[in-house]
């Protein structure tokens, strides 16, 4: 069990959180910019990654200019609401109610807030950790690691009773998915393991490792049929919209 104190705890609530719409250039795709919150049982709160960077809700052009994110696409909607901040007040939380961050990977629509919370636990993949900074985008690495309490993982481990964290290296190097056990629901957050359905049959192509990402995506696909899990894709245009998002929230 990585978090001790949770050794009595049990996932009871999964919030999907709206950080956004993006536009990718090459082929006009919408795509909706997630992260989600863990409730369990006591009341304690996981967050699962922090989307873009704060200066985006200033200034979209401005930021995209700074990070040359135009020459892959736009950002269509981000706004303070948007941010990890925005997204809690819709359940009446703020960032200080959050006990653990687990960051899926370190790109710049998952890595923004990663130092918003200074008192929380982080939990990241050991070979994202081993970088010696965030990956962030197309070899710009402008953010720090937070001096924070840091729980690497290096193989496929319970965060809680419930919380399985999967190492899915292919899309980055130490790329992490999570199997929620809720009291009515299995679910499979893949992450950018696997951003859209579609991305199975074209392997992978243009990942950091596209042997990795395959073998990731099977057996994330694996255990999600196994359990009968509602897979909750990264970045899916079809699947967004359906998703039900805070203040709604699956058990």
């Amino acid at each position: 069990m990585l978090l001790q104190k949770y050794e009595n705890d049990q996932p009871e609530k999964l919030y999907v959180l709206d950080y956004g719409l993006f536009k990718v250039h090459a082929n006009g795709r919408v795509i909706g910019i997630c992260g989600y919150l863990i409730e369990t049982k006591i009341g304690r709160r996981i967050l699962v990654d922090t989307g873009f960077p704060a200066k985006y809700a200033v200034d979209i052009v401005k930021a995209s200019a700074e990070d040359s994110l135009g020459e892959f696409g736009e950002i269509l909607e981000f706004t303070n609401a948007n941010l990890p901040a925005g997204q809690l007040a819709l359940l009446g939380l703020s960032p200080a109610d959050i006990d653990c961050l687990v960051m899926t990977h370190t790109h710049i629509d998952h890595v923004g807030g990663i130092a918003d919370f200074p008192h929380a636990p982080l939990v990241i993949g050991a070979p994202e950790r081993a970088l010696p900074r965030p990956l962030y985008w197309q070899g710009a690495q402008p953010i720090e690691w937070p001096e924070v309490e840091t729980i690497e993982v290096s193989k496929d481990s319970d965060l809680l009773p419930g919380v399985r964290l999967l190492t899915t290296p292919g899309h980055s190097p130490g790329h992490l998915s999570l199997h929620l056990t809720l009291p009515n629901t299995n679910v499979l957050l893949c992450a950018d393991a696997i951003s859209r359905p579609a991305e199975i049959e074209e392997r992978f192509v243009g990942s950091w490792n596209e042997e990795m990402a395959i073998a990731s995506a099977e057996r994330i696909m694996s255990i999600a049929k196994t359990n009968n899990a509602l897979v909750i894709y990264g970045h899916s245009p079809e699947q967004w919209p359906t998703l039900n998002k805070a203040p709604l929230f699956y058990n």
